[in-house]
């Protein structure tokens, strides 16, 4: 087991296509379900709708930043 994790170490070839398209899931993902969510309850209440677009875009921005600053 060990030989393993040390000739994953080392050898640096691995395809990491998949963090990258997980990191960008967790980056939009709980905004555009929020987002959804804000356009269902639109026409029944208006402010709960205002309130969920606004949380949208907060985790767009603060996740931009935070999980932005890992992909690089």
């Amino acid at each position: 087991m060990g030989h393993f994790i040390f000739k994953l170490v080392l050898e640096g070839n691995m395809n990491l296509d998949g963090l990258v398209y997980l990191i960008l899931a967790i980056m939009l993902g709980p905004a555009i379900l929020l987002a959804i969510i804000g356009f269902a309850i639109r026409e029944k209440n208006k402010k709960a709708a205002k309130v969920l677009f606004i949380l949208a875009a907060v985790y767009v921005i603060i996740s931009f930043g935070i999980c932005g600053g890992m992909m690089l």
